[in-house]
Order: structure tokens, then C-alpha cells, then sequence
């Protein structure tokens, strides 16, 4: 069975000490209730990874020794979601199973048909909650990289970030159930970046489809049926990680 991952930055170097307290300590010792002689792997989320033994264990911290460290990096192709807001019911559910099926950076946009709408103070609130769900999500699936959320993007930014990374050689995908060609006919085992796009349960609107294709994006089908925005892009990660290397990429042992 695979070593807990718990998050600490900076990582401890090999041969040392480390405490483990605060949220992660008290989940490890309370929750997990992990005792005396077991290992775990500390991370620092950004793809360090320290193999540690537990050699004290109380309330809220565990005490470790530091047997080795290592780092692992981002399977390649890299993937950037960018999410329309969905409901509130579902906002966090999108990031969570993204995050589960190996998305590297979410990118929350407010296109104009999403009936979340995150103004002033919910602006915060609504990043707050979508970092704490893709640590906690990372945690789970045993991650060593946990997915950067980024501030939140108008539909102006995003046209911007497609030229970006249209002009570095990089695709963009935005699934829309009226596109004609499919996600698998890009060449998705030679790119180094790919973005998804994922509109909000109202869809995109035309105005933002001819937006992001004339910035370079290309409409792509997903598959048959018409998939909830918080369920499209864990889909569409399932297809990119059976089509390319991604899969093959290292997990925390």
C-alpha cells in the first residue's frame, strides 16, 4: 500500500528531523490516527518528496526522521483547465475530480452565462475554497504537485492567455457539444501544453466560441453525450492520460 502524503514546506533534508503539526499534524495523528514505526511521504506540493518514519506521535503532531528526498516533475503534456464557475453545489466538486485526474494549473473564469457570479468579497471566498479543495483533493490521489488555482479570469484575460500559449506552440481545447472535430483528432502525444476549456451549465456563449477560436482555440467534441461542467474535464484528462504519456508518469510510491 502507498505512503500517506502529508504537505510540508520547505521538505526537511535527508537525516533530519521534521514536526509535523498544525492542520496536517492534527489530521495525521487524529484522523488517520497514524502511529510509531509507520512511513509517510512529505511534500512540499511542488513536487518534493521526503520518505519519513514516524518516531513520536501525539494529539495533534507526529515527529519523523528523514530517510531520503527527492523530486518528481510534471508529466508532460502540462494541462491548464479553465473552468467556468459552476453552481455552488457543484463550484468545488469540478476541482476536486480535475484535480484527481491529474490536472496541473485551474484557471476560474466567469464567462457570461455562469450563474455563480463571484463579486467583491466572494472573489476571495470562492479562491480560498477552490485551493483548499485541490489540496485536499492532492492529498487523496497522493500528489506531489498540487494544481496552482489562479486568480480569477473575465473572458478578456482568457482570450489572452490562449494567444499566450497558441504563440509558444501550445493547443487549446474548448469542448462545446456542437463542435465537429473531436478531442483525440489534436496531436495530443506531440504536444508540451494543452489548455481545456470548459463552459458553465448554460454553455458558452457564440460570442465567446468565435472569441477563443479566433485567438487560436480549437471546438472540440468529447464524446457522445453532454457532460456536467464539474465532470467534463476529469473526462477529457482520462482521454489526454490514456493518448499520451501522462499516465506513465511516476506516482508517489
Amino acid at each position: 500500500m502507498a505512503a500517506t502524503v502529508y504537505y510540508l514546506d520547505p521538505l526537511p533534508e535527508a537525516g533530519s528531523t521534521a514536526v509535523l503539526d498544525g492542520p496536517e499534524g492534527r489530521h495525521a495523528a487524529t484522523v488517520r490516527r497514524t502511529a510509531v514505526g509507520e512511513r509517510v511521504v512529505l511534500s512540499d506540493g511542488r513536487g518534493g518528496l521526503a520518505d519519513s518514519e514516524v518516531t513520536a506521535a501525539a494529539k495533534d503532531r507526529l515527529e519523523l526522521i528523514v530517510h531520503t528526498v527527492r523530486r518528481v516533475s510534471a508529466p508532460t503534456p502540462t494541462v491548464t483547465l479553465v473552468q467556468a464557475l459552476p453552481k455552488a453545489d457543484r463550484s468545488e466538486l469540478a476541482v476536486d475530480l480535475a484535480t484527481e485526474a491529474g490536472v496541473d494549473t485551474i484557471v476560474p473564469w466567469q464567462s457570461s452565462r455562469c450563474v455563480a457570479r463571484w463579486e467583491g468579497p466572494k472573489v476571495a471566498k470562492g479562491l480560498t475554497r477552490w485551493r483548499n479543495a485541490a489540496k485536499a483533493a492532492a492529498k487523496q490521489s497522493r500528489r506531489a504537485i498540487i494544481p496552482d488555482i489562479t486568480d480569477l479570469h473575465r473572458t478578456a484575460d482568457v482570450v489572452a492567455l490562449v494567444r499566450d500559449v497558441v504563440a509558444r506552440g501550445g493547443r487549446v481545447a474548448v469542448l462545446h457539444e456542437s463542435a465537429t472535430d473531436s478531442l483525440t483528432s489534436l496531436p495530443l502525444g506531440e504536444l508540451s501544453e494543452l489548455v481545456l476549456v470548459v463552459g458553465p451549465e448554460g454553455g458558452l456563449s457564440d460570442d465567446e466560441v468565435a472569441k477563443l477560436a479566433d485567438s487560436g482555440a480549437t471546438p472540440v467534441l468529447l464524446g457522445p453525450e453532454v457532460l456536467r461542467t464539474s465532470t467534463a474535464a476529469a473526462v477529457a484528462l482520462g482521454a489526454i492520460g490514456a493518448l499520451t504519456d501522462r499516465w506513465g508518469h511516476p506516482p508517489v510510491a
